[in-house]
């Protein structure tokens, strides 16, 4: 895991990243402004357990992308998920805040992630664990307001104007972002150009 000194405020950004893209730089560049997180640790996982690992590149091709086009010295990509031997959030959470407990820890989502976000192994002890961010994502701004994450939580939405407390509140508490969106998808870039495996 990334350096931490205690008290800091550090964004939880993980995914598969196949391929890491322009818009996936927006996300995390607007978490660590609004959220003004002292860094962002950029989580590129084994695999998602909810999607196939057909199409899947190496670990290796990942995080080596994803350092090619993340520019904040705040972004620290990491792989450490790996050596945990499983790609659960919940568990991952769970040994990440036993490491640090003098962070104050934040996750970080794109909006199209509200839809499947409640098929996720223990999500509600999740969203009850860390302080989440949804950032806006084209074709998911309406998303938040019929997923069953945002309803189920709905009493601990912090208003958007507040964004920069989020990582010390306690959770359950989580906000929508808004800001510049960007077109790009995963799915989209492996449809229009193979990645090496």
């Amino acid at each position: 895991m990334p350096h931490v000194e205690p008290g800091m405020t550090v964004g939880l950004f993980g995914g598969s990243f196949n391929p890491p893209h322009d818009g996936h730089v927006l996300v995390a560049d607007i978490a660590l402004r609004r959220l003004r997180l002292d860094q962002l640790w950029w989580m590129v996982t084994p695999g998602n357990p909810l999607k196939s690992r057909r199409e899947l590149a190496s670990l290796a091709d990942r995080i080596a992308l994803s350092e090619a086009i993340t520019e904040s010295p705040r972004i620290k990509v990491t792989a450490f998920e790996q050596t945990l031997g499983q790609s659960y959030t919940a568990r991952t959470l769970e040994r990440i805040r036993a490491r640090n407990p003098a962070i104050h820890f934040v996750w970080v989502m794109g909006a199209d992630n509200l839809k499947t976000f409640d098929r996720w192994q223990r999500w509600q002890e999740i969203a009850r664990s860390v302080p989440i961010a949804v950032v806006d994502r084209p074709g998911a701004t309406l998303a938040y307001l019929s997923s069953k994450m945002a309803q189920t939580f709905d009493y601990a939405r912090v208003d958007e104007e507040d964004a920069a407390l989020l990582a010390r509140r306690p959770a359950p508490a989580w906000t929508f972002l808004h800001g510049p969106r960007s077109p790009l998808s995963s799915t989209a870039l492996r449809a229009t150009k193979p990645v090496r495996g």
